[in-house]
């Protein structure tokens, strides 16, 4: 009895110590399961386009027109997400501006965490520069940090950040970009620059150059007419302009003013949330 009881425990241990491999094996599966899913953007994050689909959409960082010279990381599809207060805020912007015969163009709206990184590692490579005479044409890439123009976080990843312009109705046609065509600098006359359907700003979108600020004092006539088109318009509905860039808004409050998201810009992030 004694002999038999103890093969019982040893036949017991035996198996306990298999039922704990697996289970401590199913658990690693579960959590690479986890870890391996694409994270999901939070329940009040919408598609702008489900809020006003009149507001036009040109998603820079999909495309390789921006200051890196391709596309950035964590963008699946060309579409702007935001949170619900912010796009419907947007929505009420576009119902005035629709009245004067003019339509909002976002740019980018929000931006994951992983795109950010992508732009830090770009800036931080100084051998490449392929853009620089559209985007930085008078900025040492040396001081991309320093200056400003790019950081390791940013307000977009928050949700309620939009980059946007404003385009006269009927809205012409942008060309698209080829890669590898001849630059032409991002502050140069209208009639230079890359073509946009928006009305003119002064400069292009993603301008590093001081004649991006918002109000700065070089920028008269139309051109300033226009800035303040766009900041009066927005800034009556809750919106907050970054002073260093015309096309930068905030929407206040923020619903998220301290968390930085990193769900990839997709219609997936918005798919089966509870």
């Amino acid at each position: 009895m004694t002999r038999l009881s103890g093969a019982l425990r040893a036949l017991i241990t035996t198996l306990a110590g298999l039922l704990a491999m697996t289970s401590a094996t199913a658990t690693a599966a579960s959590a690479t399961t986890r870890a391996g899913a694409a994270p999901k953007a939070p329940a009040d994050f919408v598609a702008l386009r489900t809020v006003d689909p009149t507001i036009i959409q040109e998603m820079r960082y999909i495309t390789p027109h921006n200051f890196v010279g391709a596309r950035i990381d964590g963008y699946e599809q060309p579409m702007c997400l935001l949170t619900r207060p912010a796009a419907e805020a947007l929505h009420r912007a576009q119902t005035r501006l629709l009245r004067q015969g003019y339509s909002l163009k976002v740019y980018d709206c929000y931006r994951p965490q992983r795109a950010v990184d992508h732009f830090v590692r770009w800036a931080e490579n100084l051998d490449d520069q392929r853009m620089k005479s559209e985007f930085y044409p008078d900025v040492d890439k040396t001081r991309l940090f320093e200056d400003g123009y790019i950081a390791e976080k940013s307000g977009h990843s928050r949700g309620s950040t939009t980059d946007l312009t404003i385009v006269r109705l009927p809205a012409l046609p942008t060309r698209p970009y080829v890669p590898g065509e001849p630059l032409v600098s991002c502050h140069a006359p209208r009639s230079r620059r890359f073509p946009d359907n928006s009305i003119d700003m002064g400069t292009g979108f993603d301008c590093f150059d001081t004649l991006a600020h918002t109000l700065d004092p070089r920028v008269q006539g139309e051109q300033r007419a226009n800035r303040l088109l766009l900041k009066n318009t927005l800034e009556g509905l809750g919106f907050v302009n970054l002073a260093e860039e015309w096309w930068h808004y905030t929407f206040k409050p923020e619903p998220y003013p301290d968390t930085y998201f990193d769900f990839p810009v997709s219609a997936r992030s918005l798919a089966g949330r509870r």
